[in-house]
């Protein structure tokens, strides 16, 4: 998984287990992070003994399992673009302060890895989704703090967002459902949100109408709701968009992202080399505008302060794109455009390494069985097995005689 996220006016890449960070508008030094350099959590004594009771290798292989491989799983920013989240397959969330200068401000660990982040308008707190279900909450002042366990699912999160009045905390999940849960008393379930087919993989709340929640899904749809009452107002189906290439591979919504006024919205699909874009004049619904042909299937995208699109790419000698909107229309900039180029310098210099094919989205479809053409062979072949008896008449003449005479018992002499 590689991720695209604005922090400020610094675009932050991450992938694999490295981050890095470039200004996007003056000639800042680059800020690196690499996951594997952060301290490793201690070890259970307690732990380590039950295992060695059932052998040392298995003891090594679930140790290793647990430890993890320090690839970043989730990225979030604030709002200020002061404060950084991440989390790691180590299941660590660390926080990082980018003003004045980028520093780590906490190690904390999580009860098990974490699919998504997200912080409150405030600030005060990070807010994290994991695969089992739940959702903790991080203090962003008290560092030292565990988290506090909040809501739970019961299937994997996906995506989850904290509406800008600070009052829901909005959850989706690999079943189809997207929850609205009261911030103060997230016990008390506002509404849901159900439309979906396929898992929610992306949810996102435009600026300009926070009262409005976009939803992408693998189902290959993004729905826009008013999610205070789980109505639809409208959905969008974006499989024209894989037909185009003639493949049968399913469309699975990746990434919802906004202009900082929320009138473009951009939308991502995974493996798909195309990129659509949508326009939102009213709050009830949006308008597709353009459908940027991109040289290859991008990794993510974003939207910096003045409202130019960033795209990031698997491509050492063209790792990242810029467009800007004029004229009613989206227009790439030239190579030579100087943040783009700063920018694309310094991702030459902090290259990324390639994202784990592994975390892949199309991994979470669940799969089909139709056990109909079997149950009805094997339903087949037992009246096969009934009938056959049944083709010699004299066997079962001679079994019927024989059941009747144990029946009755021995003929008695005066009958004879």
């Amino acid at each position: 998984m590689a991720v695209a996220v604005m922090c400020g006016e610094w675009i932050v890449t991450a992938s694999g287990k490295s981050l890095t960070a470039l200004h996007t508008r003056e000639n800042r030094e680059a800020f690196g992070f690499d996951c594997s350099q952060v301290e490793q959590k201690p070890k259970d004594a307690g732990a380590s003994d039950s295992n060695r009771r059932v052998g040392e290798k298995n003891s090594l292989d679930r140790e290793e399992k647990e430890r993890g491989t320090d690839v970043v799983l989730a990225v979030a920013a604030s709002h200020s673009g002061r404060l950084l989240a991440l989390t790691d397959d180590r299941k660590r969330l660390l926080l990082l302060s980018s003003h004045p200068t980028w520093n780590l401000i906490s190690c904390r660990w999580v009860v098990r890895r974490c699919t998504a982040l997200a912080f409150s308008p405030d600030e005060a707190c990070v807010w994290a989704a994991d695969k089992s279900g739940d959702v903790y909450s991080f203090s962003t002042t008290d560092t030292h703090t565990p988290g506090d366990l909040r809501l739970g699912h019961l299937s994997m999160l996906l995506a989850l967002v904290v509406t800008a009045d600070d009052r829901y905390v909005i959850t989706a999940d690999r079943d189809e459902k997207i929850r609205v849960s009261l911030k103060s008393a997230p016990h008390n379930i506002q509404s849901f949100c159900l439309a979906h087919t396929e898992f929610v993989s992306t949810l996102f709340v435009p600026p300009r109408h926070p009262d409005r929640l976009f939803s992408g899904s693998g189902d290959g749809t993004v729905k826009l709701w008013e999610y205070e009452t789980g109505k639809r107002l409208q959905s969008c189906d974006l499989t024209e968009l894989i037909n185009q290439d003639e493949t049968d591979e399913r469309v699975c919504i990746k990434r919802l992202s906004s202009s900082p006024d929320g009138q473009h919205i951009a939308v991502l699909c995974e493996r798909v080399p195309r990129l659509q874009l949508f326009e939102m004049k009213t709050g009830s619904e949006v308008t597709p505008t353009q459908c940027l042909t991109l040289p290859q299937s991008p990794l993510d995208t974003t939207f910096d302060p003045q409202g130019r699109l960033w795209v990031l790419l698997d491509d050492q000698h063209t790792p990242v794109l810029l467009y800007t909107h004029t004229s009613q229309r989206w227009e790439r900039c030239d190579a030579d455009q100087p943040d783009l180029k700063r920018v694309t310098e310094g991702l030459h210099t902090h290259s990324l390494p390639p994202p784990d094919a592994r975390l892949s989205l199309h991994q979470l479809y669940k799969s089909s069985v139709d056990n109909t053409a079997t149950y009805r062979q094997k339903k087949e072949e037992r009246l096969q097995q009934r009938r056959e008896p049944s083709a010699s008449p004299q066997s079962n003449g001679a079994k019927r005689s024989r059941r009747r005479k144990q029946e009755t018992g021995p003929s008695s002499p005066s009958n004879q």
